[in-house]
């Protein structure tokens, strides 16, 4: 299969890593792997901020990007959530049907990667190993709006030499919601602390997650706190072998 990598634009700018991880694993599986070099912003950003005018080009940018492809798979089920459920929404705004139609057209072979590897590819033993014991944090958006259930979970249990700790509360929110912490800023603080306080709680030397964002703001508690706690991207784990 002919997969394009939306690696989305954090991760390009600051975890480039994980990009490659979602890389090597699914070359691992057995499938072509492309990074398309004019995709951009998904436009998440803008609309969560009231822009949706301003997000009508990107999303006509993706569009154009990504329909000659099969699958589009990306380590974000919040960026995911919003192409899912904000694209359509903006090309409606600006009174584009035509882009509407695409929109359409193109979202269903619009994945996150955990729901690609068990939904579409039909695997959870992804023939990796990780001899670390660790904890996952469920990010709102893949809970709420991308739906991903327990399907990160499954590929975790699946990992050799893993010890994988529940997380408790993990379906609280960890306070990032992009401007929401910016915004809010003394709320956002206080559930980032009962989050830190949740994984310290676990013993885990790794938190992972399905959402780079949401990993670097807890892992700046973390950091700032010198817990010892790494986080690290679930398609990370999944690439490792021994």
């Amino acid at each position: 299969m002919r997969v394009a990598l939306f690696l989305t634009c954090l991760d390009d700018t600051v975890f480039p890593e994980t990009g490659k991880a979602v890389v090597r694993l699914l070359e691992r599986l057995g499938h072509e792997v492309d990074f398309p070099l004019a995709q951009t912003c998904c436009g998440q950003m803008h609309v969560n901020t009231g822009y949706q005018r301003e997000a009508a080009p990107l999303v006509r940018r993706f569009v154009d990007v990504f329909a000659p492809y099969q699958a589009v798979v990306s380590p974000s089920g919040s960026c995911v959530g919003s192409v899912r459920h904000q694209h359509e929404t903006v090309a409606r705004h600006v009174g584009d049907e035509r882009l509407a139609t695409s929109v359409r057209e193109l979202r269903p072979r619009v994945y996150e990667l955990s729901e690609f590897l068990v939904d579409v590819l039909g695997v959870t033993d992804v023939g990796a190993y990780y001899p670390h014991r660790v904890t996952y944090h469920a990010t709102c958006h893949s809970l709420r709006v991308a739906h991903l259930g327990d399907r990160p979970l499954r590929l975790l249990r699946a990992v050799r030499g893993i010890d994988l700790v529940e997380l408790p509360q993990a379906e609280q929110c960890c306070g990032f919601g992009g401007t929401f912490a910016v915004k809010n800023a003394d709320t956002s603080t206080a559930m980032l602390a009962d989050k830190v306080r949740a994984v310290l709680d676990t013993g885990a030397e790794v938190l992972t997650a399905g959402d780079n964002s949401c990993l670097l703001h807890i892992g700046g508690g973390l950091r700032r706190l010198r817990s010892g706690v790494r986080t690290v991207h679930l398609a990370e784990i999944l690439a490792g072998t021994e």
